[in-house]
């Protein structure tokens, strides 16, 4: 009997926060904008073509650069979100080995990202996965080339949280981790890496 009464008491305090959280999302908008800015710290260097046809190739140290997106969003029930983004990240190469050689990868990818979300009023915390397309192009400064523009397709995943100043606008801070299929041609960029930001969104 005591276990009976117990487990009656777990699942109506269950459905008391399950109801209490409805409540509360009942009045938050379904929809959002999130504007992002913050950082691109890519996992790999460069391998740039020195001469145009010729198989030599110089290892460039891959810098942190910057990565911004805009991104549209819809709450299709409190603890999930669907998320269209398109935005720009960027990373310089150095040279080390080969003086003045120099590369600077540009990339604008377009993403739809499903987010698992646990509203906790003031605070949301969620984890999110996605898809990708990645449309790339390397500038070979030593050259002054920049190869043909390539598009490649990527997963991420990662986590964030929002801080809801209140129901139509929050502040935000995300991190994930972007893998990419092959790279291309004389030269290697490939875009595997974090991408840390910060977001301020507007619900409607």
């Amino acid at each position: 009997m005591k276990k009976i009464t117990l487990f009656s008491l777990v699942i109506a305090f269950l459905l008391s926060v399950n109801l209490s959280w409805a409540a509360d999302e009942a009045d938050k908008p379904a929809n959002y904008l999130a504007i992002k800015g913050g950082i691109y710290s890519p996992s790999n260097d460069f391998d740039v073509q020195e001469i145009p046809g010729d198989s030599t190739v110089s290892r460039l140290d891959n810098k942190i650069g910057f990565a911004g997106e805009v991104a549209l969003g819809h709450y299709i029930m409190p603890v999930l979100a669907m998320e269209l983004g398109a935005g720009y990240f960027e990373s310089k190469g150095s040279g080390e080995a080969v003086a003045g050689q120099d590369a600077r990868l540009r990339v604008v990818p377009v993403v739809l990202t499903a987010k698992v979300l646990l509203p906790l009023g003031p605070v949301e915390p969620y984890g999110e996965f996605g898809v990708g397309g990645y449309f790339s192009k390397v500038r070979d400064f030593k050259i002054d080339e920049s190869t043909n523009t390539k598009a490649m397709f990527g997963l991420h995943a990662g986590a964030g949280l929002n801080f809801n100043i209140t129901d139509s606008f929050f502040l935000g801070l995300e991190g994930r981790y972007l893998w990419t299929d092959d790279s291309w041609g004389s030269s290697d960029a490939n875009l595997d890496g974090f991408i840390t930001t910060a977001a301020l969104g507007f619900r409607y």
